[in-house]
């Protein structure tokens, strides 16, 4: 098995999803008591927040670009950025080092073209459900991307980085999501992608008649599939 390089951190509290998914993966495909062979960079993200909103992008890539040099240097044979908006940056953690990184939209995408569907709706932080490099990325593949209306984009955005990202998984907010999944059904929504790792703590199955995508699961595990290809 290739070792898997994680850039994490990025809340802590979805990495540690990610190192779950991985292991759960590994057993799955291997049995017995094989486990993922995995380094981690968990990053200060408040550092990366802070950059985040003063929307000092350059800074925040070269922060995850030395993250990955670092894991290059470790053994990675293959990286993943454990976020959805870092991807933001993720040209500059490609050119860093020639270890390959596997693009969490490109797993998803993979899923929902592997679903059948076609039109979905995006939930995650305002800077994925807004701006180009991961919706666009998206539609690249051919699939149409619905965001939330501007309310529903800061509802979402809020619970994400007060909530979430603190480990606070509140049921007032879990119905509010819920809201927002059936306003993107009415809209012709035949699936959702929950775009940001943290809240796959707050939404399941069960809180959507339409099939959700989990992105931190998806990635982690394409990531376990990819490294036993070979």
């Amino acid at each position: 098995m290739k070792t898997i390089g994680l850039i994490g951190g990025m809340s802590w509290e979805s990495t540690a999803e990610y190192y779950r998914i991985l292991n759960e993966r590994t057993r799955e495909r291997l049995g017995g008591l094989h486990s993922a062979r995995c380094v981690l960079y968990s990053v200060d993200f408040a550092e990366i927040e802070g950059l985040q909103v003063q929307g000092r992008w350059a800074e925040a890539g070269e922060v995850l670009a030395d993250a990955a040099r670092s894991l290059s240097a470790a053994g990675a044979e293959l990286l993943l950025i454990c976020t959805n908006t870092m991807h933001r940056v993720a040209d500059s953690v490609e050119a860093a080092t020639p270890v390959p990184l596997l693009h969490i939209a490109d797993a998803t995408a993979d899923a929902v073209h592997g679903a059948g569907l076609r039109r979905v709706g995006l939930l995650g932080t305002a800077f994925t459900m807004e701006q180009e490099f991961y919706r666009g990325r998206l539609a690249a593949s051919g699939l149409d991307v619905l965001v939330p209306d501007a309310e529903g984009r800061a509802l979402v955005h809020r619970v994400i980085y007060d909530e979430l990202c603190l480990g606070v998984v509140r049921d007032d907010s879990r119905e509010a999501y819920r809201q927002v999944v059936a306003d993107l059904i009415a809209r012709g929504a035949e699936g959702v992608i929950l775009g940001c790792t943290e809240i796959e703590l707050l939404l399941g199955p069960e809180d959507s008649p339409v099939p959700l995508f989990p992105t931190a699961r998806l990635h982690a595990e394409a990531a376990v599939d990819a490294a036993l290809s070979d």
